[in-house]
């Protein structure tokens, strides 16, 4: 027979730590209201410890990790707040609603905090795509995102989608928001002023989503739990989430708001126990008072509801009539439910009687653990792989197209195609590039009730209130789940750093990251141990980059049937473009413009995409990353942009050297335009030069007129390059080999290994997806 306790996910040791903390034993609600917020997705508690390392100060950063979204300053007039945050467990068991529920909670978070939604990103993985649960999973959550983002009108920018077999079980629904606000206008979630009112603001509650948090969201599955999780997933509404936000943030105008916090996971009991454990204050409710859209509903339920769109709303004493009207004027139902109390309790009552009193911060802070740590047996063996056993291709050809037709490499359209990216008018760069820009200059400025429109093409006013250049946010999600498979440590590093050079190879300069870790069962040493070795290497790849951390999600117990996920600690980095003038975009621009290789190439084929695809292997080792290079490379690369010595930038990533041509030539500005390249073979494999992936590596190209001028500054800044050809007119992608001769150090022997036209790079890029999900 089941304890009670354990019926709401507690252990027997903190059950005996919650009748010691209450001096006696808890009441039924009480011990729901400690079960969830003890919970793993609201407590943090196998995490919080290592968290703390990573580095969370930094210029830029207004607000860090605690609160409902990060804030960076842009300038004097405008600063940015962002956040990524997981609907996964939902998601896989409802895929719909699971993902459209996920982009409204992350919504919340960020106006929460005073910010206009500017831009969504999302970061989703499956399994592979030829089994038709994982394109059941696909279309679900791609419907809902469009659903939900669309219709609350915030255009998505970008994003990135992997299919593989560790996530079959259990897939991965990553949301991201960004957000502008007025440096000075910060909301954080917080309840001070005894005799406040407590208010709360949008869609009445139901039974839906009780439990989300603490059963749903912090436990393995299996599936029949799956199965019989399904009434737990909340059900949103985009048009009610549109008319909330405008409420909110004309909320923040009137000056008669002390603190905001969505009633996201946990609720009632979670907003209103966080709020007030942040004022060092009580609160006393009375669930009666909170509007039902359900019949019978006990205390317990009205503190667990996941119900979507509402929020938790501490406002001055005596301005309640002020809050009704803008309320009434957006059409959006409020309520006062409670006030704040000075003895620090949460105070529960139902029709004026109470029926849980438990102290706030004792429900804030739940047990903070220390799990043991094991270096999993399997990463020796797999990074003793002897590469040599496998052949090298027949048809350089076919393994390219293969390749790019890969749903991991070629085109997300199917995907991006379904959401508004061009909504609000101020996206530059969409879904399909290196990152997602949006304008500033064009979306938004200072102004009444937040923030108002600005015309196209004008600058921001800076500190002299001159028009300067167009200013722009740049933006990406990324990580490379089999790198941190093969190496935690140093996988996660390489996933920041990856985020920045997105980012940078657009002309913007990263300033902060949130982060998103999707991982397995904490309590398992193996999977504990790639936790810590992750978070090592994040904090190493934060610091080196100058990226500080904002806040973000932990999402554990990512497994089914005791088969867990990948890690998968996602990267949401956001950069800053000084001049859009300079916006610099991955594909061809002119016939005779000259192909640069920055960086170095190595023999690595660990974790990459073409062991894989090719040769169905995952093994070795990450590939190496110098953070330092890292570093002056990008440094280098935002320079050689503003200095107009650049017409195309691109990092190489996923597929290697040869898939990063591939994609300038799909990218081009004409059809008509191809190239024609050569790359130096050193020792090692020809497989490993062409699709190895190693790191810190950018493809640019310069004018013929430029280009002495890019190479003068990558030698006086120690960047090693190669030359590796040009951009042609005759609409075909040739790639050579040249390898040392004999007789001569000079002289070299010429192989052509790839001559394909570019519509047959675009054609297998292009179907990478369809071929599936159209069949």
């Amino acid at each position: 027979m089941q304890q009670p306790w354990s019926l709401v996910g507690l252990t027997e040791a903190e059950y005996r730590r919650v009748v010691e903390i209450l001096g006696r034993e808890p009441n039924p609600t009480e011990l729901h209201m400690f079960g969830v917020m003890w919970s793993e997705h609201c407590a943090y508690k196998h995490s919080k410890a290592a968290l703390r390392r990573l580095p969370t100060r930094g210029e830029h950063v207004l607000q860090g990790p605690g609160e409902n979204a990060g804030v960076v300053r842009i300038d004097d007039d405008l600063a940015v707040a962002f956040k990524l945050e997981s609907h996964n467990h939902p998601s896989f068991v409802d895929p719909f609603n699971g993902a459209a529920t996920g982009v409204g909670g992350i919504l919340r978070d960020v106006f929460t905090m005073g910010a206009r939604p500017v831009a969504t990103l999302n970061s989703l993985r499956f399994g592979p795509l030829d089994e038709p649960k994982q394109r059941e999973l696909l279309r679900g959550v791609v419907a809902g995102i469009g659903h939900y983002g669309n219709t609350v009108g915030v255009p998505c920018i970008g994003g990135e989608v992997y299919f593989d077999e560790s996530y079959r079980g259990n897939c991965l629904v990553n949301a991201m928001c960004i957000g502008i606000l007025r440096p000075d206008r910060i909301h954080r979630g917080i309840a001070a002023g005894p005799g406040n009112a407590i208010m709360v603001v949008g869609n009445p509650t139901g039974r839906d989503g009780i439990h989300a948090a603490s059963l749903l969201a912090s436990a393995e599955f299996s599936g029949s739990e799956a199965e019989a999780a399904l009434p737990t997933v909340p059900v949103g509404d985009p048009f009610a989430e549109k008319m909330l936000m405008e409420a909110c943030l004309e909320l923040f105008e009137s000056d008669a708001v002390v603190g905001i916090q969505d009633m996201g996971a946990a609720g009632l009991i979670s907003s209103s126990s966080e709020m007030a454990a942040r004022g060092g204050v009580g609160v006393e409710l009375d669930v009666r008072k909170v509007p039902a859209r359900e019949e019978g509903m006990e205390p317990w339920e009205f503190l667990l509801s996941e119900s979507q769109e509402r929020m938790l709303v501490c406002v001055k004493k005596g301005r309640e009539a002020e809050v009704e009207a803008i309320c009434r004027k957006w059409g959006v139902g409020c309520a006062v439910i409670g006030r704040v109390t000075d003895d620090g309790m949460v105070r529960v009552l139902d029709d004026g009687r109470v029926v849980a009193e438990v102290p706030a911060r004792a429900l804030a802070e739940a047990p903070v653990y220390h799990p043991a740590k094991a270096e999993p047996a399997y990463l020796a063996e797999l990074r003793a792989f002897d590469w040599s056993r496998l052949p090298e291709p027949e048809d350089w050809n076919e393994t390219l197209l293969r390749l790019l037709g890969s749903p991991n490499i070629g085109a997300r359209a199917w995907i991006y195609e379904q959401f508004d990216h061009m909504v609000q008018a101020g996206t530059v760069l969409g879904p399909g590039g290196d990152a997602g820009v949006i304008r500033l200059g064009a979306a938004v400025a200072p102004g009444a009730h937040g923030l108002t429109r600005q015309p196209p093409g004008e600058g921001l006013p800076g500190r002299s209130g001159q028009a300067g250049p167009p200013k722009g946010i740049a933006a990406s999600v990324d990580c490379n789940g089999r790198y941190v498979y093969l190496n935690p440590r140093r996988g996660t590093a390489i996933a920041v750093a990856e985020a920045a050079r997105n980012c940078v190879v657009t002309g913007a300069r990263p300033v902060a990251i949130t982060n998103n870790c999707n991982f397995g069962n904490p309590e398992k040493p193996e999977i504990f141990w790639t936790f810590d070795e992750a978070i090592t290497g994040m904090a190493e790849a934060c610091e080196a980059l100058g990226t500080p951390v904002t806040g973000g999600n932990v999402s554990f117990y990512n497994e089914t049937s005791g088969e867990a996920i990948h890690p998968t600690p996602t990267i949401g980095m956001i950069a800053v473009h000084e001049n859009l003038d300079r916006l610099t975009t991955p594909g061809f621009k002119q016939v005779g413009d000259v192909i640069l290789l920055l960086g170095e190439t190595r023999d690595e084929l660990g974790g990459s995409e073409y062991a894989r695809l090719i040769h169905g292997v995952l093994a070795g080792d990450a590939p190496a990353l110098d953070l330092a290079f890292e570093k002056r490379l990008q440094d280098v690369v935002l320079r050689a942009i503003h200095e107009g010595l650049v017409t195309a930038a691109h990092d190489v990533a996923e597929g290697g050297l040869a898939v990063a041509l591939a994609e300038m030539a799909i990218a081009a500005a004409e059809p008509s335009l191809g190239c024609q390249v050569s790359i130096f073979l050193g020792e090692g494999r020809v497989d490993g030069q062409l699709f190895g992936e190693s790191q810190s590596r950018i493809l640019v190209t310069a004018t013929r007129e430029q280009v002495g001028r890019l190479q003068a500054l990558l030698m006086v800044e120690q960047i090693p390059f190669r030359v590796l050809g040009d951009v042609t007119a005759d609409g075909r992608f040739r790639l050579a080999a040249l390898a040392p001769g004999s007789g001569s150090a000079h002289v070299y022997r010429r192989q052509e290994l790839i001559d394909l036209p570019v519509a047959d790079l675009v054609r297998a890029h292009k179907e990478a997806i369809p071929r599936w999900m159209d069949a």
